[in-house]
């Protein structure tokens, strides 16, 4: 039996479905993950923007920050990998873990190698489920751009519930875009195993 207020970030584990993967990150998984963060579709929907630093010093941050994904005890990264290819096509996160509410927010990021082939869903389906079923949360939460809609069918297709909107959270050209906010809860989990 797991401690209920502490979910144990510092396993890193393998989870295997029938399209995906899960596994913590290897080195050899740097061009999946480069090629998922330089896709414009990726750093639209994510609203992450492009960097300032030139192509170097990006690299050099790359390599670090995914250097250190599988030593971090406060959240827990894997890498999606496609089985059909063996290639890195993205990754999943629990992260902003809250102990006393056992709760965290989730986020996943597939590049074009990942899209429209339901390795999104099947992923979100194995993370989700390691979550409440071996980490013993009670919820977990996001929040998706409105122009993301194939996201938004991803999450429902696995349980997320829409709870509200946060109005012109992101800026995208000469507009704004609200994010809605969703979450899963464990008794929902329980009743629907991902298959509502």
């Amino acid at each position: 039996m797991i401690d209920r207020q502490t979910a144990d970030f510092t396993v890193k584990p393998t989870l295997t479905g029938d399209k995906v993967v899960l596994r913590p990150f290897a080195d050899a998984d740097l061009d999946g993950i480069r090629a998922a963060l330089r896709d414009p579709e990726v750093i639209r929907l994510t609203g992450s923007g492009a960097g300032e630093q030139d192509e170097a010093e990006q690299e050099k941050i790359l390599r670090r920050w995914y250097g250190t994904r599988n030593a971090q005890p406060d959240r827990l990264d894997l890498a999606v990998v496609d089985r059909a290819t063996d290639v890195c096509v993205g990754e999943v996160v629990f992260n902003e873990w809250s102990a006393g509410n056992r709760s965290c927010n989730f986020r996943v990021l597939l590049g074009a190698a990942g899209r429209d082939r339901g390795l999104g869903t099947e992923a979100i389906r194995l993370f989700v489920g390691y979550g409440f079923e071996r980490l013993g949360l009670h919820r977990v939460e996001l929040e998706v751009f409105a122009f993301n809609p194939r996201a938004r069918r991803a999450y429902e297709k696995v349980g997320f519930v829409a709870e509200g909107v946060l109005r012109d959270v992101l800026r995208d050209g000469d507009g704004w875009v609200d994010a809605t906010v969703m979450s899963i809860l464990s008794h929902e989990w329980e009743h629907h195993r991902g298959r509502p």
